[in-house]
């Protein structure tokens, strides 16, 4: 089953993609959720000129995801974490404290886009994939320290 996704969706593609589908993740999840529509021909049509339409504005939103990423650069964050004796963090570390600590530098990014390469269980140095635009993704750095 084809259908077009009316908004971003993790692991499943970005707005306006056409996307193939198992029928009843379709039918019975994206479409009534609101997250899809059928892929019949009018509303191919109907994409493609809204597309059309909007292809400058995708630009300039492209140029601002990557202007973001320069200016995040090669930044290193430090995340403090309660350890053990071992170096084990208690719990982990989350997207949620990557999202606060750049904030804390002026960067608003949505903790939904960020994902980690490896999972953050203990002290060390470790990558961050942002999610910033379809077409750009910045890795960030950072450490976690015993607090």
């Amino acid at each position: 089953m084809e259908i077009i996704l009316k908004t971003d969706i993790a692991g499943l593609g970005y707005k306006n993609d056409i996307v193939a589908v198992k029928a009843g993740y379709g039918r019975n999840y994206l479409i009534p959720q609101g997250f899809a529509i059928m892929a019949t021909p009018s509303n191919r049509k109907v994409v493609a000129e809204n597309i059309k339409q909007a292809a400058h504005k995708v630009e300039k939103v492209r140029q601002d995801a990557f202007d973001l990423a320069t200016a995040i650069g090669e930044m290193t964050l430090t995340i403090p974490a309660k350890t053990g004796d071992s170096g084990k963090i208690f719990g982990r570390v989350t997207s949620l404290q990557i999202s606060e600590m750049l904030k804390e530098k002026g960067f608003d990014i949505d903790r939904k886009k960020i994902s980690f390469d490896t999972e953050v269980k203990t002290i060390g140095d470790y990558a961050a994939t942002l999610d910033l635009h379809k077409e750009v993704k910045h890795k960030i750095a950072f450490s976690v320290v015993s607090e």
